[in-house]
């Protein structure tokens, strides 16, 4: 997703397994076989420039698309996709990856919401996306936190961006990357979507606690018309509808 200096990531997430969920009352549905399913991707700059109409065209409906990371980066490719994006039709949705060794989840919070990931009610624009995975940089693959820290370093994050926003964040994560970076926790499934990350054929196990997923990305090789080269491409857990429904938090 965000392709750092180098993607460990796509290492991890190959053989691992992502979750996402959302508030019972968001998504009523357990998994792809029991209801219908979405399409999107994520993008950021890696992709280059998009014919955000050629995409929409192609059939895909959201895309969550990479806004800043810590507290000193913004993709450079981060207001025209987001702006070509919702012009095209596209359900959009920003997210941040996260750096829980460099500040507080608050300080990185107010960043995103400053720099692209504020949210309006206007059916085209979902809640922005927590993007925490194994640390591509020094520091260790949970950033040097215990698990405690890092149960806290989140919460931060959430408590500050619902606070700046009026939505609870989506969670992109790896079941590996969840289970043992914050031992398990389970608190945040009761509120916030849970995006899944397994390049796989099926969601597989999800982090614990998580009763459903919400977006599941299912492939870090997708082709799409309008972007040129490889693609992750995602699902929503529901029809357009219900995806409407969270963007405006009905």
């Amino acid at each position: 997703m965000t392709r750092p200096k180098f993607s460990l990531r796509r290492l991890l997430a190959a053989g691992l397994t992502v979750a996402a969920t959302a508030a019972a009352a968001l998504v009523a549905t357990a998994g792809p076989a029991a209801a219908a399913t979405t399409p999107g991707i994520d993008v950021s700059r890696y992709q280059g420039t998009i014919n955000w109409t050629s995409v929409r065209n192609a059939g895909i409906q959201f895309a969550f698309i990479k806004a800043t990371e810590g507290t000193s980066y913004k993709d450079p490719n981060f207001n025209s996709n987001y702006v070509n994006a919702y012009n095209a039709g596209v359900i959009r949705g920003a997210y941040h990856f996260a750096r829980p060794n460099i500040s507080a989840g608050s300080t990185q919070a107010a960043y995103l919401a400053s720099n692209g990931g504020a949210w309006s009610a206007d059916s085209r624009t979902l809640p922005a996306a927590l993007d925490l995975e194994a640390n591509p940089y020094a520091g260790g693959y949970c950033y040097g936190l215990t698990t405690t820290g890092m149960r806290n370093w989140v919460q931060d994050f959430l408590n500050t961006y619902r606070s700046r926003t009026g939505r609870y964040a989506v969670i992109y994560t790896t079941t590996s990357w969840w289970n043992q970076c914050t031992g398990s926790w389970t608190a945040p499934w009761a509120n916030h979507p849970l995006w899944i990350a397994r390049w796989s054929t099926s969601p597989g196990t999800l982090p614990a606690g998580a009763p459903f997923w919400s977006f599941w990305q299912y492939t870090s090789t997708g082709s799409v018309s309008g972007i040129s080269g490889n693609v992750d491409r995602n699902y929503w857990n529901g029809d357009r509808t219900r995806l409407i429904a969270l963007a405006n938090n009905t």
